[in-house]
């Protein structure tokens, strides 16, 4: 049975993660790890909150044993989300320092002068907090930073996780339907994000680790969300990077979309980013590296003499603000190499080189043993609305 009516997981999928963890604890010869990335504590515990942007830590031992350390309004959430047992709160006081409560902690699961990972690569870990750990923890124990043990872990996903990565895949093709429907001259894009959003909401989805970006106009060459919104003129161009998101799961998409008169240059780009596309989706198979995948999409670009990133994508899953981006990501001479179970979004950005036009066609693909399948049913082709 799921943990709770809202869950994905039962508690035996956690409790087969928490052994992986603790294997790979054991292989790196290390006592327990110290998590500060959200993700890391959602994926062992089903635990997920916005809370780590104050000082949070669940500590993991080799033999099991969990204790989550946050403030009090997350400790409920944790007791209500999670399989996590052993949950304390520090508390919002003059002269407090959850790093000694941390130390208290680990004192009494007894790792006094022991080796223990701790997640220096996160969010939650600011400049400060790490200070603080570690003048609490120096002649106490050793840290060794294990930023990429439960990472390396995540990427390749369950019969679960891909459960939800395909419903992720429906919610972002809804949202596509709606920025299809609305993306005409003089509709302004709040209208658009609206419905695109709500989209998500209305197919039981989750808010984006990060925002949804609508670009238009000379805009619309930039891949970051920008504030303000735009009506869209008669002969415009609309960039969209979305995701459908399921239980933080994250099913990424991008797509221009142009309204009114096209011209033969904007038909020849997107000619041209599709068939980039094609070639990156082409290496997207076990036994290739994410290096590959790149090298296929610049050479497409580079041999046409348009601009290009210096990335085309990367791995998908549950992941928090202030990004859906995951580990890893695809660029030049990356040699991780592609697993099946990975859920990888490829996006192909494509502009002319003065910068005045763009397109660019993206979305998620799970690895399969003998190639890849994509999380949308939506045409690629453009879309031309008048």
């Amino acid at each position: 049975m799921p943990l709770h009516t809202t869950s994905p997981f039962t508690a035996a999928e956690f409790q087969r993660r928490q052994r992986h963890v603790c294997r790979e604890l054991a292989r790196r010869d290390l006592d327990g790890l110290l998590m500060f990335r959200q993700e890391s504590m959602y994926y062992v515990t089903g635990y997920a909150t916005f809370g780590y942007c104050f000082f949070q830590c669940l500590y993991l031992g080799t033999d099991g044993r969990m204790t989550l350390l946050t403030r009090l309004p997350d400790t409920i959430i944790a007791g209500l989300d999670s399989v996590i047992e052993d949950i304390r709160a520090w508390h919002n006081l003059p002269g407090s320092n959850p790093a000694n409560n941390l130390r208290d902690i680990l004192e009494e699961h007894g790792v006094r002068g022991e080796r223990l990972g701790i997640e220096l690569d996160a969010y939650g870990l600011t400049g400060l907090h790490y200070t603080r750990v570690q003048a609490a923890l120096t002649d106490f124990c050793r840290l060794e930073d294990a930023s990429n043990l439960v990472t390396e872990l995540r990427v390749v996903k369950s019969r679960a996780e891909l459960a939800c990565s395909r419903k992720a895949g429906e919610l972002a093709d809804a949202a596509l339907v709606e920025a299809n429907r609305l993306a005409v001259p003089g509709a302004w894009g709040g209208d658009i994000l609206a419905a695109m959003q709500g989209a998500v909401f209305k197919g039981d989805g989750d808010y984006s680790g990060n925002e949804f970006i609508l670009n238009s106009g000379p805009r619309a060459v930039g891949g970051r969300y920008m504030a303000g919104r735009d009506h869209l003129c008669s002969n415009d161009q609309l960039t969209v990077e979305w995701a459908g998101v399921y239980r933080f799961y994250h099913a990424a998409m991008m797509r221009t979309i142009l309204t009114g008169r096209v011209t033969k240059r904007q038909l020849n780009l997107h000619s041209l980013a599709l068939d980039a596309h094609a070639a990156s989706v082409a290496e997207l198979k076990p036994g290739n590296t994410f290096g590959d995948v790149y090298d296929a999409y610049a050479k497409v670009v580079t041999n046409a003499r348009h601009f290009h990133f210096t990335a085309t994508g990367y791995s998908q899953g549950a992941t928090f603000p202030p990004s859906w981006m995951d580990w890893p990501m695809f660029w030049h001479g990356n040699d991780t190499e592609i697993r099946a179970g990975m859920v990888l979004f490829v996006h192909t950005y494509v502009a002319t080189m003065d910068q005045k036009h763009v397109t660019a066609p993206g979305q998620s693909y799970i690895v399969t043993r003998n190639g890849n399948e994509a999380l949308s049913k939506m045409s690629m082709e453009l879309v031309v609305n008048d």
